[in-house]
């Protein structure tokens, strides 16, 4: 039904991939969802050590969204090749591991590392990441940061190099310009965006962290505007993510210049929901008589 692709050398048999944070290491959602339906599962960031992530209350809802200051949780490289990594391999979804750091070093030895595992088709750089070295500044808000820390992980490492982007940012352009010259091999637009809820009758923050990133339908449209701006700017493809509720959202992205697309926070209200755009646009291609899914992508700019 014309959903399967080739992204960054990668073939995928749908454009629909489950974002990371949202689905834990695949494993957890198992037992709700087809997880052998998707064409992909990126894992949540793997650092160098375990994390326990940041004290909580670490969410909260917002209208028309979800706000998150997990802290990059996870089990550290070691225990995610030893105890997580078997599972993976096992299915029928591409694996994708998100990296984060705080220093470029640190991506590095965690990049290298991966590459000594089997059952990895591509890598996700975090680089939303504060880099410590320098201030405290995220990685991802200044284009020689991200030339610097994108760089360094591709000279160690033989698999494809997805990059995330912050929409933090005054320019996305130049940014995901800096990652294309640097060697990305894809970017995925938009990570989340900074926000913060207040308790009104504490007077205080929800979250103990004080802000958290802004995921779900609100930030949609600022996901658009970037995959739109982006599109025409670098060579390499783009994966959208931002909001994607249902099918015509994931259709929305495509139009805008997405070659492939990765659901996250409506898998936390519907664990089915990934699998439930593929059938739509599956059903939509069938419908509209596209052969290939492929032909809509950049629509919008025609």
């Amino acid at each position: 039904m014309g959903l399967a692709l080739e992204l960054a050398g990668i073939p995928l048999a749908n454009p629909v991939m489950l974002a990371s944070g949202t689905c834990g290491y695949g494993q957890e959602l198992a037992g709700v969802m087809a997880v052998e339906t998707l064409g992909a599962i990126v894992t949540k960031a793997i650092t160098a050590s375990p994390r326990f992530g940041n004290p909580t209350p670490r969410l909260a809802e917002t209208p028309a969204g979800m706000l998150n200051a997990i802290g990059l949780a996870n089990v550290g490289v070691e225990a995610f090749i030893a105890d997580k990594l078997p599972y993976l391999r096992d299915l029928a979804p591409r694996v994708i591991v998100n990296i984060a750091g705080s220093r470029i070093e640190e991506y590095v030895a965690v990049a290298e590392r991966l590459e000594t595992a089997t059952g990895i088709d591509a890598y996700e750089l975090n680089i939303s990441c504060p880099n410590v070295a320098h201030g405290g500044i995220a990685f991802g808000a200044d284009p020689a940061a991200i030339a610097a820390v994108v760089g360094a992980v591709k000279r160690v490492i033989t698999r494809p190099l997805i990059v995330k982007m912050s929409p933090n940012v005054t320019d996305i352009v130049s940014t995901s310009r800096a990652a294309e010259d640097a060697g990305a091999d894809a970017l995925a637009l938009i990570n989340t965006l900074i926000g913060m809820a207040v308790d009104v009758s504490r007077r205080r923050p929800v979250l103990a962290n004080l802000t958290g990133g802004l995921s779900g339908p609100a930030i949609r449209p600022v996901g658009l505007a970037m995959v739109y701006k982006v599109f025409t700017a670098v060579r390499i493809p783009i994966i959208g993510l931002g909001g994607i509720m249902e099918t015509e959202d994931a259709l929305a992205y495509l139009m805008c210049g997405a070659r492939a697309v990765q659901i996250g926070t409506a898998t936390f209200i519907n664990p089915d929901a990934a699998v439930r755009i593929i059938t739509g646009l599956a059903a939509w291609c069938d419908d509209q008589g596209v052969d290939d899914l492929q032909d809509i992508v950049g629509a919008c700019h025609l």
